[in-house]
């Protein structure tokens, strides 16, 4: 039998990282067994689904590399196969016609908080005559459809993360609402449980993993597949992402969605590395920086810690840099330059480009660092306090000007990395000037403080995009 599984997100906001991480233990088990990964939209929320939030999700799987196996299926396009099936179990009295008003609701809610009870509904219309049925209805009184819960019943289950899982009918909160309201003998737009049921059933849909806020769900959910003869998919419920305080990760977190990572400049396969290890923890991984293929190798669902997974900023920003550590130089360079062509900065050469973003490859966390980082490179700095206190009270001036003599009697000549060390060794034995003084005056001309990257390979980049004398002179005039 082809095992298939699916991520059913709801259209109604931006791809948050919890969604992701389900999409991704969804992705890499699929992988794991030889099945399928699908999508369904969620999207009857009529209100709030909407087609740009689709596209979002979608566009958010793509970008992580969670490719779907078939084309997405639109719950909202089934409505009317759920509506046969809720008609299905009216006529099987599994479920009934349910009259309570909104204002007997809350009255029943505020009885049972006065009481100290839990909220429930209490059944009142289970068992309705027919006649009564008819006298609600020429009342003008609207109807939902409630599936009935036996709370003598235990229901259970074995969750490939959790174990075996029971949970009793009485805590299920009264018979369920299948759909909205509607009048007279008319069956509202099916509500989630009964259409999450339906949805799989018609995908075929062999395992359901989603995050732990569900278990509840799938014990109504069970209750529906038996009273229609489904086959049950085998159940996993990973844990939720907390934030520092161990609390639900949450926009107040600043963390919100997949846009977002990427705009800071995460990389997708660093962030889906990241997320792989929220809340599993493998037997037999050897590094932390690990991709998709090979983590589909090795993961499995039984390996997910039932305790909630901690997000940790540093650790994602740690894997983020070793993945821009190990990158081509030629694929850095193409991602950064979309920074250097949103701020109007052209290289001058696509040699100078890569050479630059090689040169800042260590010290990059997130690809957005490249814009402070390369600035130097594109724009004179203003010389800061640090490197204007270094100028004025060490030979600084003689330095600047011997390296400018220097490099005027060669007629300008291009400096690589060993003609660099070679000015630098040169000077400082002829004129018995430190190296150290040397290259920190240097340093201040070029980058305006006693900070920055590796000096000599620099030198090598401002002398091809010809402004190292330029800077030096400017530098002098300033001292």
């Amino acid at each position: 039998m082809e095992k298939r599984l699916r991520l059913a997100p709801s259209p109604t906001g931006l791809f948050h990282i919890g969604t992701a991480r389900t999409a991704l233990f969804n992705w890499l088990y699929a992988r794991k067994i030889g099945g399928k990964f699908l999508i369904r939209i969620e999207d009857t929320d009529f209100i709030r689904s909407k087609s740009e939030y689709t596209k979002n999700i979608l566009e958010g799987l793509n970008w992580l590399g969670l490719k779907w196996d078939e084309e997405p299926v639109k719950q909202s396009e089934r409505i009317s196969i759920h509506k046969k099936y809720i008609q299905k179990l009216l006529e099987c009295g599994a479920a009934y016609r349910c009259f309570t008003t909104e204002d007997e609701i809350s009255d029943l809610r505020e009885e049972q908080k006065n009481k100290g009870l839990p909220p429930k509904h209490d059944n009142r219309h289970r068992n309705l005559s027919k006649d009564e049925i008819e006298s609600f209805i020429s009342q003008g009184r609207t109807s939902v459809i409630r599936f009935k819960i036996d709370e003598k019943i235990q229901i259970k289950w074995v969750d490939q993360i959790r174990g075996e899982i029971k949970w009793q009918g009485k805590d299920l909160g009264g018979d369920l609402v299948l759909s909205r309201r509607a009048i007279g003998y008319e069956i509202g737009d099916p509500l989630y449980n009964l259409a999450v049921v339906i949805d799989d059933n018609f995908m075929n849909i062999t395992h359901v993993v989603r995050g732990e806020d569900h278990i509840s769900n799938t014990a109504k959910q069970i209750l529906i597949y038996e009273a229609l003869n489904f086959n049950l998919p085998t159940f996993s419920h990973a844990p939720l992402i907390l934030n520092s305080e161990g609390k639900k990760l949450s926009k107040r977190d600043c963390v919100t969605s997949i846009d977002e990572f990427k705009d800071m400049g995460y990389l997708p396969e660093a962030l889906a590395n990241y997320m792989a290890f929220l809340g599993w923890s493998p037997k037999s991984a050897e590094s932390e920086i690990i991709s998709l293929d090979e983590i589909s190798k090795i993961f499995d669902l039984s390996d997910i810690n039932k305790a909630g997974a901690k997000f940790s900023w540093e650790k994602l920003n740690w894997i983020n840099s070793q993945y821009i550590k190990n990158m081509e130089s030629g694929k850095l360079c193409k991602l950064i330059s979309k920074y250097w062509d949103n701020m109007g900065w052209e290289p001058p050469s696509k040699e100078w480009a890569i050479k630059l973003a090689i040169l800042l490859r260590d010290s990059i966390t997130l690809l957005k660092d490249a814009i402070d980082q390369s600035k130097p490179f594109f724009l004179i700095p203003t010389i800061q306090k640090e490197g204007q206190d270094f100028l004025e009270k060490n030979d600084s001036e003689t330095s600047l000007k011997l390296i400018l003599n220097y490099l005027n009697e060669q007629n300008a000549i291009k400096v690589d990395k060993e003609k660099a060390k070679e000015i630098i060794n040169e000077i400082s034995k002829m004129y018995n000037v430190k190296k150290g003084i040397l290259m920190k005056s240097l340093r201040v001309a070029f980058f305006g403080s006693l900070s920055g990257p590796d000096l000599i390979q620099s030198w090598e980049l401002f002398s091809e995009s010809k402004t190292d004398i330029s800077r030096i002179k400017r530098c002098l005039k300033l001292i």
